[in-house]
């Protein structure tokens, strides 16, 4: 289909401007230079060789990942400096350990001494060592040690104590920018996180601890505070694609965002005021509980509808305001959905079709599971 219009895709289809990719690519590199920090971009939200490439600027080196899949489908294709920044599965150390004495440099993150102890239990071979990232939570409440715990400091040293084992750097994950409208939101955001990183790294040269500093996500990469170019790396990632999401918080325009869902119109119900369209919940996501004025997504050049609610395979359009003129959406005709958050749309699609300017170029196979 290599040429052909995005519009001879059968649907529901997931289309990817490369263009847009590159860009927004190249845009988050050039940040990163200005600021003098590395970029090491997260792979979840693509998952392909592809767009890692482009990510990379093509050395292939420096990425982050969040399933052991990923990791091993990019060591598989080539690619080295890989960190797992997912808390240590129990069930996965011998895996880790596979791909740790297998690259010349393979990172997992830690945040509890009990994980600690079961690297100790597998000592890699060769004279090997863990390289091993801390995850510090400064204010996302997710993963990681609170940056306040009394014993955050006792578990860096018990990291850079062990044998075997090097504490590589201290990761932590600002995804409370998530929660942000604008960039003034954004960047306090990111200079707590920033600021609490950093004086937790002056924590650990007080006992005499030094190693890498980390933060990200793509509001605050996409509005970097000064303070920033103080730690080593970042480390965004939905930037390549961007979403409806990101665009509401202040990280991108919507004319940033690279990726479509294109659908069909497959059913007329004047009696409800309501089309139908072939695409549901397995093909966009329910990100967003359908909050948007434009529901559960934005249909592109059609401000008036909106997408009320889905099923697996059916999605329910209807008027904002005012009856349906059926005449302008007859069936089989196409509409395009922009996806309120971009990385869970995407898994939902085992290709994603790249195109320029609305043709085809080609497809991108994700890789998938865990």
């Amino acid at each position: 289909m290599e040429g052909e219009p995005i519009s001879a895709l059968c649907t529901p289809a997931l289309v990817v401007d490369v263009d847009k990719v590159k860009r927004n690519a190249q845009k988050m590199i050039g940040r990163c230079q200005e600021l003098g920090v590395q970029l090491r971009p997260h792979m979840k939200t693509h998952k392909t060789l592809e767009c890692a490439e482009i990510m990379t600027g093509g050395s292939r080196r420096c990425i982050v990942v969040s399933t052991l899949a990923e990791a091993c489908f990019y060591a598989d294709h080539g690619f080295d400096d890989i960190l797992y920044a997912y808390p240590l599965p129990f069930d996965k150390v011998e895996r880790c350990a596979a791909l740790s004495e297998r690259l010349d440099l393979f990172q997992v993150l830690l945040d509890h001494p009990d994980a600690l102890e079961l690297l100790k239990k597998r000592p890699l071979r060769d004279g090997r060592q863990w390289h091993v990232w801390m995850k510090l939570d400064c204010g996302n409440g997710r993963a990681g040690v609170l940056h306040s715990d009394p014993g955050v400091v006792r578990l860096a040293e018990a990291i850079a104590k062990t044998e075997g084992v090097e504490l590589t750097g201290v990761y932590a994950h600002c995804g409370n920018t998530y929660n942000c409208t604008g960039v003034e939101q954004i960047q306090a955001v990111a200079q707590e996180t920033t600021s609490l990183t950093l004086q937790f790294m002056e924590k650990l040269k007080a006992v005499g601890i030094t190693c890498k500093s980390s933060i990200g996500s793509t509001p605050s990469c996409s509005h970097p505070v000064k303070d920033m170019a103080q730690l080593s790396e970042v480390h965004p990632g939905n930037y390549v694609f961007y979403d409806v999401q990101q665009s509401m918080i202040g990280s991108c325009c919507v004319e940033d965002v690279a990726v479509r869902v294109l659908t069909r119109v497959i059913g007329h119900y004047p009696h409800r005021n309501q089309l139908l369209i072939d695409c549901g919940w397995a093909g966009i996501s329910l990100d967003g509980a359908g909050k948007l004025p434009s529901g559960y997504a934005v249909i592109e050049g059609h401000p008036n509808l909106k997408l009320s609610s889905m099923t697996q395979e059916h999605g329910r359009v209807e008027p904002i305001s005012g009856s349906l003129d059926y005449s302008k959406y007859p069936l089989g005709s196409l509409l395009t959905l922009i996806p309120y958050h971009a990385c869970p749309t995407a898994m939902m699609h085992p290709v994603y079709h790249v195109h320029s300017q609305g043709r085809l170029l080609g497809k991108w196979i994700p890789t998938r599971g865990w």
